[in-house]
């Protein structure tokens, strides 16, 4: 527990057997024992004004008076409270911020960040007396705190998208109860290759943070980093293809054709079908030609009939590589700055869970230039059979017959 959390926890403890004198000589004498700058962080901490803490530290410095009845002014004495003075204040403050803005839909304050002191400059335009300090005593009063945005709504919900959960679901099941091979694929976001901040903490001796470079300009030397991985849903494997170019279907398709030739040929050796289920958008999309064709090359390559359901449109999340490998390699490099290629392979195959999680990566040089196109002609030659259920998420790319 630091400082700062032990003084809000003794308050709060003897705050209900003190007296308004007592409160401030004990808030005083913790202030002085802090030292330098003790005063702002007590009363950033109780609540408690500085002027309060202030009198309080004078009145250590006095003689200490007797007073049998441990009343400190008399009954109805002091000064009342600001909102007793000013009964609108409090609803006033409600219609500044509340999200939707009650009242006049012109208010700057509408589309301007709501800081304490806008706030409390808008206040006093409506003649209120209050400074920005009032303010934010307020609104931690009323349980307002400060709040980021929260990533939870999906848009437009598609009228079969449990349909195509369920689909995907009881495929699934049935390709694992035959033995063969169910990958979960997709692209993790980008990373900046050099000496930069990495999201998160990690432990090491104190006073000795990690040092990195201040702003994040990509190195040109260095650039950046596509991850593209392939989950093994019933092995619980994940095979990592680390890009340096373009994220596009070739890649995509790249590596899965790494992962099958590494990981997958020799774990399902007797296995003629694989199920891949993938995103709706993104190099791996339904929508993309190319994803298609690179699919056909695969598959006459390796006589591997490839079965393919996308989840629908904005539900990306239900995408089991998601959870079970992406989000283990980030908690395992957070706060490590990914300095080299070398660093970042070797951090995302040292990724392990205790359920028993194995990842594999490798570094792919080749390049894979945006731009190529697949047209309607080519697209009808390839080899597909496409499911009467929506046929465009659902289908299967059969090897053509040499």
């Amino acid at each position: 527990m630091n400082e700062a959390s032990r003084i809000l926890a003794v308050y709060k403890l003897l705050s209900p057997h003190l007296n308004e004198k007592t409160r401030r000589l004990f808030l005083a004498a913790e202030s002085i024992a802090l030292g330098w700058g003790g005063i702002s962080k007590v009363s950033n901490e109780t609540g408690v004004s500085r002027d309060s803490i202030i009198r309080g530290s004078e009145e250590l410095g006095e003689e200490p008076e007797e007073s049998a009845s441990g009343r400190i002014r008399k009954p109805g004495g002091g000064r009342k409270k600001l909102t007793d003075r000013d009964p609108t204040l409090l609803s006033d403050l409600d219609c500044l911020i509340e999200p939707t803005t009650r009242g006049d839909p012109e208010s700057p304050l509408r589309w301007t960040c709501k800081s304490t002191r806008k706030l409390a400059s808008e206040l006093q335009m409506m003649g209120h007396k209050v400074s920005h300090t009032i303010v934010a005593e307020l609104l931690h009063l009323k349980g307002y705190s400060l709040q980021a945005n929260q990533k939870i709504l999906e848009g437009d919900e598609h009228p079969d998208r449990n349909a195509q959960f369920e689909f995907i679901n009881n495929k699934t099941t049935d390709f694992i109860n035959s033995g063969d091979p169910v990958i979960s694929v997709d692209a993790k976001k980008k990373e900046l290759v050099g000496n930069f901040a990495n999201k998160g903490r990690e432990y090491r001796p104190k006073g000795n943070p990690e040092k990195v470079m201040v702003h994040d300009f990509e190195v040109p030397e260095l650039g950046k980093v596509k991850p593209y991985g392939v989950y093994d849903i019933s092995r619980n494997e994940g095979w990592v293809n680390l890009g340096i170019d373009h994220d596009t279907a070739a890649f995509a398709v790249e590596s899965i054709r790494r992962w099958w030739y590494t990981m997958g040929q020799s774990a399902y050796p007797d296995s003629n079908s694989l199920l891949i289920t993938a995103d709706a958008g993104g190099s791996n999309g339904y929508r993309i030609r190319l994803w298609k064709a690179e699919l056909q090359k695969f598959a006459d390559e390796t006589g591997l009939e490839i079965s393919v359901s996308h989840f629908p449109p904005g539900t990306s999340k239900w995408n089991k590589i998601e959870h079970r490998l992406f989000s283990f390699i980030s908690q395992n490099w957070r706060g490590r700055p990914l300095i080299s290629h070398e660093v970042i392979v070797n951090l995302i195959a040292a990724t392990t869970t205790q359920r028993g999680l194995r990842v594999k990566c490798e570094l792919d040089a080749n390049l894979y230039p945006h731009g190529l196109k697949i047209s309607k002609k080519e697209l009808k030659q390839l080899n597909i059979q496409y499911d009467e259920f929506h046929g465009e998420w659902n289908y299967k790319i059969n090897p053509k017959k040499m």
